[in-house]
């Protein structure tokens, strides 16, 4: 039996998001490499990678650089051309620019995704979309791809002040369904802002497992279900 209410995290639940960033940064490494002297594009594409992966590996940088993905972006390049000795570094800008600007054009709705949230809505279910990052930038997805009309409340975290995994999110959304945790599902690709987080709080716990990688050896979250596609919320 479906819930009474569904939690959905927007990137890599419902919007194609991280699937677009390599191929994107491929392009605009072959694109540029030609203006930088004896530059292979493949070795600027592994050192901007590299750099990309650190960046995002802490905690307090990724909540950091989320709320301000374009000044991220010319971080992590900034630093990948230093590392590699190159010296324009106004290049480096211009680089991470042209990524911000190309990869919002890129993401796209998943495959069933519209349809999965017209039959839930169609069902009286409660839906909310919780997503962090800048307001800008994610009120922007939203807009595009004309999601308000599903959802009772849309939580985002650059307008709000606060996020996931916080209590106060989760809590935020029940609140707005009148609803309590046992009435509801969360629905996302983060294990431990999807997952784990409104597992604390008695939700169910749903990840979407969009790249189908399984869980990470040794994960000290266990899901109550594990899907690949929203559209198997339906099944």
């Amino acid at each position: 039996m479906l819930p009474k209410g569904i939690l959905f995290d927007l990137d890599d639940t419902i919007i194609a998001y991280s699937s677009v960033a390599e191929p994107t940064w491929r392009r605009i490494c072959w694109e540029f490499a030609g203006r930088m002297d004896s530059m292979n594009p493949e070795n600027l594409f592994q050192g901007i990678q590299k750099v990309n992966y650190w960046f995002w590996s802490d905690k307090d940088r990724h909540k950091n650089g989320r709320n301000n993905m374009n000044n991220a972006r010319r971080t992590i390049v900034t630093q990948a051309f230093q590392e590699l000795g190159i010296i324009d570094l106004s290049l480096a800008l211009e680089i991470a620019d042209a990524f911000s600007e190309q990869r919002e054009e890129e993401v796209y709705l998943f495959d069933k995704a519209e349809e999965t949230l017209e039959h839930l809505t169609e069902q009286n279910i409660r839906l909310a979309l919780m997503t962090n990052g800048e307001a800008r930038k994610q009120r922007n997805k939203v807009q595009r791809f004309n999601l308000e009309r599903f959802f009772t409340s849309i939580l985002i975290e650059g307008e709000m002040g606060f996020g996931k995994p916080e209590e106060a999110v989760y809590k935020r959304a029940l609140k707005e369904f009148g609803l309590g945790p046992d009435d509801v599902w969360a629905v996302g690709d983060n294990l431990e802002f999807d997952v784990g987080a409104p597992q604390k709080l008695g939700i169910f716990g749903i990840w979407n497992d969009f790249s189908r990688q399984g869980l990470p050896p040794g994960s000290g979250i266990i899901p109550d279900r594990i899907i690949h596609d929203i559209s198997e919320l339906l099944e």
